[in-house]
């Protein structure tokens, strides 16, 4: 399908990964791209969110972008969510890789980028693709304690780790997402592992070469560009700067103001919003 008012073509289909199939859309220029890029969604944030960024990078940049869902989630979910049994690391172990197996399957001579939004990048040091991958772009990706937020939202996150979620998990086999406000529903195998991570001090670093493989980035030649915004009250910068040191010496961090945009808020998600697509050059430069 040809979208004519930027000419960006787009196309939806589904690839393998692991034992199941992912639904993606890959935006892509008229001409052939020198480099492509595996957009790697938040948790709960669905593919779609992302499709004003893609055919930006589409339609400005000459990149072709392939946005998905992980599996048991939004479009690439198949059954009942309580029925769903993923976890972020099945999304990170098997379905990352997995998206960037089929950018290189299209675009084999293309330079293969990774952008991760939150979860899609917290894991890539630990990932088992590393060196086939040119450049990783973390945004707003860390390494998050509940100790990390500021109050008030630290009073928030501890009831959605403490509170009610974990009871209507229990209660419901999911997290009902759309019913309390987050914004999606999510597989309870998924909400579990998350809330393990994100009330430990050292989120899954305790796991690494136990339940994860060892981590291989540092040393690996690999770079990664990590973007922290400084009113990012989720991930806040200093979780961020946790994530970097794992990725290794050689990451590149980054700190963004909002008002070096002129806007008024960027936050968590909104740096891949429509309304803040003044950030978005600033993050593949």
């Amino acid at each position: 399908m040809l979208d004519t008012e930027q000419s960006v073509l787009t196309e939806d289909f589904l690839f393998p990964s692991g034992s199941t199939t992912l639904s993606a859309r890959l935006y892509r220029p008229i001409t052939e791209p020198e480099t492509v890029v595996v957009l790697n969604s938040a948790t709960g944030v669905p593919r779609d969110y992302y499709r004003h960024f893609a055919r930006w990078l589409a339609a400005e940049r000459g990149m072709a972008c392939l946005t998905y869902d992980y599996r048991d989630f939004g479009h690439s979910l198949t059954g009942g969510m309580k029925d769903a049994r993923a976890t972020m690391a099945d999304w990170a172990l098997i379905d990352m890789p997995a998206a960037r197996a089929e950018m290189r399957r299209r675009y084999p001579d293309a330079q293969q980028w990774t952008i991760g939004h939150s979860i899609g990048a917290m894991l890539g040091p630990v990932q088992p693709d590393i060196d086939l991958i040119d450049r990783m772009i973390s945004v707003c990706s860390g390494l998050v304690t509940l100790s990390d937020h500021p109050w008030p939202y630290r009073g928030l996150a501890a009831v959605f780790w403490y509170g009610h979620a974990p009871l209507l998990v229990k209660a419901l086999g999911y997290l009902p997402g759309k019913a309390i406000g987050f914004g999606a529903d999510l597989p309870a195998s998924v909400y579990w592992q998350w809330r393990k991570w994100c009330t430990a001090p050292l989120g899954y670093v305790p796991e690494i070469g136990q339940n994860l493989p060892e981590t291989r980035w540092d040393g690996s030649g690999t770079p990664v560009d990590l973007f922290t915004f400084e009113d990012d009250q989720m991930v806040p910068p200093e979780a961020v700067w946790r994530l970097a040191d794992l990725y290794g010496a050689e990451a590149k961090r980054h700190l963004l103001r909002s008002d070096d945009f002129g806007l008024p808020e960027i936050g968590h998600i909104g740096a891949f919003a429509r309304r803040n697509a003044a950030v978005w050059p600033r993050l593949i430069a």
